[in-house]
């Protein structure tokens, strides 16, 4: 996604909420508590399923989850903007850290935190 990209939905989902009056409810506290709640949607998919399970959804069920990865994907956006953060250059910056805190050398094929590497 580019940054276009991002801020065509940002503007979108702006003029969504601004035509139905939803600002008002809008809060980053509240964006943030939708947000967590959808990403306990996406793990409901995948309770009690096997890893193997988990790879081979049928395309039923792999539609409900790109429906809520979806939605996942837009209260963050929302969040985003409501706080004034440029989301990209976020996830940018942050994968820049974790190839400083993940060095492949160390972290090729290890689950360990990085933490753990310095001990």
């Amino acid at each position: 996604m580019s940054h276009n990209d991002l801020d065509t939905l940002k503007n979108q989902l702006r003029d969504f909420a601004d035509k139905r009056d939803w600002n008002q409810f809008h809060s980053p506290k509240n964006l943030c508590m939708a947000l967590s709640i959808e990403v306990a949607e996406i793990g409901e998919h995948f309770q009690w399923l096997t890893e193997e399970q988990s790879r081979k959804l049928p395309q039923e069920k792999l539609d409900e989850v790109a429906t809520e990865l979806a939605d996942t994907l837009l209260y963050l956006i929302r969040l985003a903007d409501k706080l004034e953060i440029d989301l990209l250059t976020a996830a940018l910056d942050k994968l820049e850290l974790n190839k400083q805190k993940y060095p492949i050398a160390q972290s090729r094929g290890n689950a360990k935190k990085y933490t753990e590497f310095m001990k």
